[in-house]
């Protein structure tokens, strides 16, 4: 079976995108199995930029057709924020609990609570990008946590499908109507399209 990479070490991202992917004939394997691959600096200013750079970068050091990903949650009545900065809101090395209790605090008092989650999901070869897309989720911040499951914001943000937060349905709920879901199987055709020509990878390259 043929590789693809995914241009991430977070196990949650990880756990959710297999998921999400699981009918792909392909086995998915991490930037976790390349011990030697240096960390990618996500320096762009829009998510976009950060999942190009993310898949390029992987895709050229590992010679694999790869796809990045990169999430950023838009509140209204914080301009935006944290936007493209939401998963070092709190500071480098925080938690996923430091960046919602940091957004909770900044929002206190606040009458609109409308959000939106973005992510961008990129692909690319070594030659270079291949295919964007994007995936959107339109809710709003709580006042408090709800729910365990999920990581990141998901115990904050309710989606306005559902009425609930991410943190408060199932795994295979919360893929149907997330921004990541959503991104994900717009790339599916993509992947289906280049993954013929996808060298294989001998244990001893990982």
């Amino acid at each position: 079976m043929t590789k693809l990479l995914l241009a991430t070490r977070n196990k949650d991202k990880i756990i959710e995108i297999k998921e999400i992917l699981k009918e792909l004939e392909v086995e998915i394997i991490s930037a976790s199995d390349f011990p030697n691959m240096p960390d990618v600096i996500e320096d762009r200013d829009t998510i976009e930029g950060n999942a190009i750079k993310k898949a390029i970068e992987c895709a050229r050091f590992t010679n694999l057709l790869t796809i990045a990903d990169d999430t950023g949650l838009f509140v209204d009545a914080l301009n935006g924020k944290p936007g493209v900065y939401a998963s070092r809101f709190a500071g480098e090395n925080c938690t996923y609990r430091d960046n919602r209790l940091k957004l909770l605090k900044e929002m206190e008092g606040k009458t609109s609570r409308s959000a939106q989650f973005r992510t961008v999901v990129a692909f690319a070869s070594p030659d270079g990008l291949i295919a964007t897309v994007e995936g959107k989720v339109d809710g709003v911040i709580t006042e408090e946590e709800f729910g365990k499951n999920g990581f990141g914001y998901d115990q904050i943000f309710k989606a306005n499908e559902t009425g609930k937060t991410f943190g408060e349905i199932n795994g295979n709920e919360k893929h149907k109507i997330s921004h990541r879901g959503r991104a994900f199987r717009k790339m599916i055709p993509v992947i289906v399209t280049h993954t013929s020509g996808l060298r294989k990878v001998s244990k001893t390259e990982l």
